[in-house]
C-alpha cells in the first residue's frame, strides 16, 4: 500500500508539474524592438488600424472634437463567461501603462500576458495582435505615449470560477492562439497588406466569425457571420458566399460609411469605419482585395 501511495503520489506531483509548465505564460523577450527606430506619426495609423480607442475609450466620454483620445477604459464586455471591464492604457504610470517597458506592452499585446506574468483573458484580441509587425509595435507604443494620462482605476473583471483561474489561459491559448494566418499561401503584395490589416491589426473576425464552446473562434466559419452579441440580430456573413459588393463598393464603405444601395454604416460599424478612414486608401483597397481572396462559406443554418 505503501508503495501504491507513493506511486500515486510521483504521478500526482509529475502531473502537476506539467500542467504548470503547459499553462506557463510566454516569456518576456527583454530585447523586443532592439535596432528599430520609433515612429509615433505611422504609430498613429496602427492605432487607428487595430480600433484601440473604440475600446478603450471611456463610454461615457464625449465624442472627440479631433482632441488626442483619452485611454481611460470603463467598458463593459459581456460574455457567457463573465463580464470584462477594459483597462486604463493610457500613459499613466500607476493607472494605466507608463510605467511599462517596450517589452511588457509586446507581450501583453502579442502575447496576452500581463507584465506581472498572467494571463490576460481573450476579451482582449491578442490572438489578432500576435501577428503584429515589430515596427508596428514599437511604432505603436511611441505614440500611445504621447496620448494624455488618465488616473482613472481600471475595474476588475466580474468573472467567476472556473474562469477566474486565469493559469487556464495558458491551455486556452494553445489551442487558440495560431501562428499561421487563416488564408494561407501566397498571395499578391495587396491581398498579403489586406490580410495583416484583416486578420491582425483590425480583427475583422472577432466581430463577424462565430466561437466555439470554449470562446474561441470557429476558423472553419471564418467572417461567415456570428451571432451579435447584444443579443439582437446577427452579425453578417462577410464571405464572397454573401457578400456581392465589388472591391470597388468595399472601398467606398470603409471611406464613406455608405453602402451599394445608399443605407450607411451604423452601431460598432460605424466606429470601424471612423478608424479605417484614417488609413490610406491603399490599405482600404488592401482590405477589400483580402474579403475578395478569402474562401466563400455559406450562410450558418439559424440558430
Amino acid at each position: 500500500m505503501k508503495r501504491l501511495a507513493l506511486i500515486l503520489a510521483s504521478c500526482a506531483i509529475l502531473g502537476a508539474a506539467a500542467g504548470w509548465m503547459l499553462t506557463a505564460p510566454a516569456p518576456l523577450e527583454a530585447s523586443y524592438g532592439a535596432g528599430l527606430t520609433a515612429d509615433p506619426d505611422a504609430g498613429a495609423l496602427v492605432f487607428a488600424a487595430g480600433g484601440c480607442a473604440s475600446c478603450h475609450t471611456a463610454p461615457t466620454a464625449e465624442p472627440s472634437d479631433g482632441g488626442p483620445p483619452v485611454l481611460s477604459g470603463g467598458l463593459a464586455i459581456v460574455s457567457d463567461f463573465g463580464t470584462f471591464h477594459v483597462p486604463n492604457i493610457s500613459p499613466d504610470p500607476d493607472a494605466g501603462i507608463g510605467s511599462w517597458t517596450l517589452a511588457q506592452f509586446a507581450r501583453a499585446v502579442t502575447q496576452g500576458v500581463s507584465p506581472e506574468g498572467a494571463h490576460y483573458y481573450p476579451a482582449f484580441p491578442y490572438t489578432a495582435y500576435h501577428h503584429l509587425a515589430p515596427q508596428d509595435l514599437v511604432d505603436l507604443h511611441a505614440f500611445m505615449m504621447t496620448l494624455p494620462a488618465s488616473a482613472t482605476a481600471s475595474v476588475s473583471h466580474d468573472v467567476g470560477f472556473p474562469f477566474n483561474v486565469r493559469r487556464g489561459l495558458g491551455v486556452w491559448k494553445k489551442l487558440y492562439l495560431h501562428e499561421d494566418y487563416v488564408l494561407a499561401g501566397e498571395h499578391t503584395p495587396e491581398v498579403s497588406r489586406g490580410r495583416y490589416l484583416a486578420e491582425a491589426l483590425s480583427h475583422c473576425a472577432e466581430c463577424h466569425t462565430s466561437r466555439g464552446p470554449l470562446g474561441g473562434l470557429n476558423r472553419s466559419q471564418w467572417l461567415a457571420g456570428a451571432p451579435n452579441p447584444s443579443g439582437k440580430g446577427r452579425i453578417p456573413n462577410i464571405t464572397p458566399a454573401a457578400l456581392d459588393w465589388s472591391e470597388a463598393d468595399l472601398v467606398e464603405y470603409f471611406t464613406s460609411g455608405f453602402t451599394p444601395d445608399y443605407d450607411s454604416a451604423g452601431g460598432e460599424m460605424a466606429e470601424v469605419v471612423r478608424n479605417l478612414v484614417q488609413l490610406p486608401q491603399s490599405d482600404r483597397a488592401a482590405i477589400a482585395a483580402y474579403l475578395k481572396a478569402v474562401p466563400p462559406v455559406p450562410n450558418a443554418p439559424a440558430e
